[in-house]
């Protein structure tokens, strides 16, 4: 790894693939595509890394670098909830301590760049510039580092790049974000001299949503991933070097299950139309219509109106969009439809009124309407273990058209959780076969269909570690998400949280475990901005 170095001593060098999976690397490493990720793999110990349940970015990347299950960090999805108000998380919504400030408080000094759900940057020994779930010119740390950022990237820096001469969804698009993120990892390390760096690619996951089974594109992504990772070893010449990623990837081929269609059938979700029962966050979707400017309008207009009444006598945006679809106006008209309007006409959860529903279809499980916990609770408690237990055994029974389970389990949150912040999560678990199977929020639609993606998260990812500091030979068999951060303290002879749920991969010696001090959390804030929820629905989250 010895090059031009312009860093004093990067001990250990982490880079995240976002959905980084062996059947994914492994036909473009036999190709020859990708040299420099390959000879960090074949250098050194590799294996499959499992993720948790859920498999999602943004409780996935918390549990990776705090060692700990979301039931102690708090983070389920991309949003939490209060009630049945929502937010978008963010780094105040993590309760637990990343792994770059436990080394800080060790003395040791990191660079962080493009890690989700990691704004509003706190303060430590280093640099962070947060990843996904950030706006668009996000607080980072050190205060004002952004404006250096940019100077030394050739004058930008962005997260969500939507237009210009290298547009969001274009290869050069893709070539010149990942570009950004190397740029500015590799500035950052000169500036501040890091023990330890932390360089995320989120481009691997969001090709795939963006551009499902674009060969082209998906190559062109891991290339410039490469490229970026040979210029990074040759400028920053880390003694070691750690590949991890949150979850996999791979084709759906099973179907969408319609999970409030059942319980709206069972009697646990009530629905109503007129945009009165979506959730709020419903003003940012694209949906089969609409791709305009107009998208945040927000005022009733005679149009909406109209659809509303249209949608009583059963004309639903599905309908709407599939016969403009085949005379070929979709496009045309949708570029003009508010997104108020579309909502009017569609079929929507009534939260408060229903007794259970699906609020969000990357946390994986069903939330209870309990009296006592949400405002205006369906279900009494001392009925919530009865009702619980009556869904899990109607869940579990579900088959798909061709008699297959639509589930690998259907089990109480508990099974899947433990830690302070368990009632944040949904009361039921529910893992589809394979992940093959894909969970859908919606209502007015049959109950099995296509899938929204071809592609989507599995729950197995990939990790590799070269350097002298690993030991290249051990088996990485089991491999966990949360044996990450144990992982990284022992390489730098940092005592391991005693309540992180990982312990330290086999390719170090594991550091003894002690006790560490309650987190010092700041207040939870909220993310308000249109670009970051506008991005989360363009990859399909919301």
């Amino acid at each position: 790894m010895a090059g031009s170095t312009d860093n004093k001593d990067l001990r250990l060098l982490v880079v995240g693939l976002d959905a980084g999976c062996l059947p994914v690397l492994e036909p473009l490493f036999e190709s020859g595509e990708l040299p420099t990720l390959q000879g960090v793999f074949e250098g050194g110990a590799a294996g499959p890394l499992e993720s948790q349940i859920p498999p999602w970015t943004a409780s996935a990347w918390p549990s990776l670098y705090t060692g700990k299950n979301p039931g102690k960090h708090g983070v389920y999805d991309f949003l939490s909830f209060d009630g049945y108000d929502w937010s978008v998380v963010n780094g105040t919504h993590v309760r637990e301590r990343p792994v770059w400030e436990l080394l800080s408080d060790h003395g040791l000094s990191s660079v962080v760049v493009n890690v989700p759900v990691t704004h509003p940057a706190r303060a430590f020994d280093g640099a962070l510039i947060p990843g996904l779930t950030a706006p668009e010119d996000p607080d980072c740390h050190p205060e004002g580092i952004l404006e250096d950022v940019k100077f030394a990237c050739g004058g930008d820096y962005w997260l969500y790049p939507r237009s210009g001469p290298a547009p969001a969804r274009s290869i050069d698009g893709y070539e010149r974000t990942i570009e950004l993120r190397g740029k500015a990892f590799r500035y950052l390390c000169r500036r501040m001299e890091p023990d330890f760096g932390f360089l995320q690619f989120q481009q691997t996951d969001s090709v795939f949503h963006e551009r499902p089974g674009d060969k082209r594109a998906i190559e062109a992504v891991y290339r410039a991933v490469d490229r970026q990772l040979a210029e990074t070893l040759e400028r920053t010449d880390p003694d070691n070097v750690l590949v991890v990623s949150d979850h996999g990837m791979g084709k759906v081929s099973g179907e969408a299950f319609r999970i409030n269609e059942l319980l709206q059938a069972e009697g646990y979700v009530q629905s109503r139309s007129g945009g009165a029962g979506m959730p709020n966050w419903s003003t940012s979707w694209e949906n089969d219509l609409l791709e305009g400017a107009e998208a945040g309008e927000s005022e009733a207009s005679p149009l909406e109106r109209a659809m509303n009444l249209a949608a009583t006598a059963g004309l639903t945006t599905q309908r709407v969009a599939s016969a403009l679809d085949r005379v070929g106006l979709k496009e045309a008209i949708g570029t003009r439809v508010p997104n108020d309007m579309i909502r009017a006409a569609s079929e929507q959860v009534d939260f408060p009124a229903s007794r259970a529903y699906v609020r969000s279809k990357s946390e994986l499980g069903v939330r209870i309407n309990l009296a006592g916990r949400e405002p205006n609770g369906q279900v009494p408690e001392s009925a919530y273990e009865s009702v619980r237990e009556d869904l899990i055994e109607t869940l579990s029974a579900v088959r798909t058209p061709d008699g297959k389970p639509v589930f690998d389990a259907v089990e109480p949150r508990e099974r899947y959780f433990e830690g302070e912040y368990v009632d944040d999560a949904p009361d039921i678990v529910t893992v589809p076969a394979g992940f093959d199977n894909e969970l859908d929020a919606d209502l007015g639609k049959p109950r099995f269909g296509e899938p929204m993606d071809s592609w989507n998260h599995k729950r197995t990812g990939v990790v590799a570690a070269a350097g002298p500091a690993f030991d290249e030979s051990a088996s990485l068999e089991g491999a966990s998400i949360f044996d990450v951060a144990p992982t990284i303290c022992s390489l730098f002879d940092v005592p391991i949280d005693a309540a992180m749920d990982g312990e330290a991969l086999p390719v170090v010696d594991g550091s003894a475990e002690e006790p560490y001090p309650a987190y010092d959390r700041e207040p939870i804030t909220a993310t308000d901005d249109g670009t970051v929820e506008d991005r989360l629905s363009d990859l399909g989250y919301l």
